[in-house]
């Protein structure tokens, strides 16, 4: 779309503006009760969502291609477009139809993406859904990782490419953040949803003052992730591009913990994958590990058990505090109590995350 703006009608102005900040995503722009998808973005709409690509008028000269998909259906076609890796603009007015001279105000409020999602509708509940950033300074890979529905964010590092393998195995990110001329790029090539960043959202020193900022704190130390800077570069650049797509505050991101190798048991990813821990070598769930036993109630206590099976602990207080707990529910006959209680209880993690990010933006 390289037309000359000036000869387009006010409103595909706005749009065309609105667009050309977002060219590589798709844009739901709102009209009423549509999200309105333009030019090369409804022919794509249109192929991939299976619905209809039709014209509006004339702008420049040119009929303009459309499709839309109505504002209250929204998340069925949003879940099938972030199942398919791609990513979407929410556009909403939040000028005055009564009193706006010309087009309505509109902005882009957020932009959901396969690893940053937060909406129930778009989540699978009893799987985690990471965003990771990866980064490389001298003899040292850092990883990080953020779960938006939850909150939770962890980084970890990594001497050798065959560690950093591994983890990309055991967390499955539904996006990975790179920087640009990322000399292990042939690693993480196969991976879905790559996102190539500027190097400069893994400063050091802007990812300190983010996280410091985020966390309210003057410093990290009290997070144990102080030295380790490698892993504070990925952890920057994630913040940083939470910050981008949600567009909120984001107070259930309140702390952040690093992961250290000696204290869980070391599997590398042709490990992990033969074993079937959770996934099988066909790619499904069927007869893996985690659905044998897995009987837990809550979504929450599913996606704890999957990570505890891809990382077994080897700390032994941590061991026996989980042993103790099973046996003084099973001598006292309570877990069959306790069952009907956790459903009532739902997914708290995701509850309370929603919650929080609701409260932090209450006109969206």
């Amino acid at each position: 779309m390289n037309q000359d703006n000036t000869q387009h009608t006010p409103m595909m102005q706005q749009y065309l503006a609105l667009k050309a900040q977002h060219p590589d995503i798709l844009l739901f722009y709102r009209m009423g009760d549509f999200y309105e998808l333009f030019f090369d973005d409804a022919r794509k709409a249109s192929r991939l969502l299976d619905i209809s690509l039709t014209k509006r008028g004339k702008s420049g000269g040119n009929a303009i291609p459309m499709a839309g998909v109505p504002h209250h259906a929204a998340e069925n076609y949003l879940a099938r477009l972030v199942q398919m890796g791609e990513s979407v603009a929410i556009c909403e007015q939040i000028g005055d139809p009564a009193t706006s001279k010309g087009p309505v105000e509109r902005q882009v409020v957020r932009i959901i993406t396969p690893g940053t999602l937060s909406d129930e509708a778009l989540l699978a509940d009893r799987q985690d859904n990471c965003l990771a950033a990866v980064y490389h300074d001298g003899q040292q890979f850092g990883y990080g990782i953020i779960d938006v529905s939850t909150g939770r964010f962890v980084l970890n590092q990594f001497d050798t490419e065959e560690a950093l393998v591994a983890e990309l195995q055991r967390t499955q990110p539904a996006e990975l953040l790179y920087p640009e001329g990322f000399h292990w790029y042939p690693l993480i090539e196969q991976r879905k949803g790559l996102r190539r960043r500027p190097e400069w959202e893994f400063d050091l020193g802007t990812a300190r003052h983010l996280l410091c900022q985020q966390f309210g704190t003057r410093d990290l130390v009290g997070f144990g992730v102080e030295q380790s800077t490698t892993a504070l570069c990925a952890a920057g650049c994630l913040l940083q591009y939470v910050k981008d797509t949600q567009r909120t505050a984001l107070p259930h991101i309140s702390s952040v913990s690093l992961e250290r190798s000696q204290d869980m048991v070391i599997m590398d990813a042709a490990t992990r994958r033969n074993l079937e821990l959770t996934l099988n070598l066909s790619g499904t769930m069927e007869n893996t590990l985690a659905e044998v036993l897995d009987n837990t109630t809550t979504p929450m206590g599913s996606r704890l058990l999957k990570r505890w099976i891809h990382q077994p602990s080897r700390d032994i207080e941590e061991l026996n505090r989980r042993q103790d707990v099973i046996a003084l529910l099973m001598e006292q006959g309570r877990h069959e109590d306790v069952r009907p209680l956790l459903r009532q209880v739902g997914d708290m993690e995701r509850v309370l995350a929603r919650l929080a990010l609701r409260s932090a933006a209450p006109g969206i």
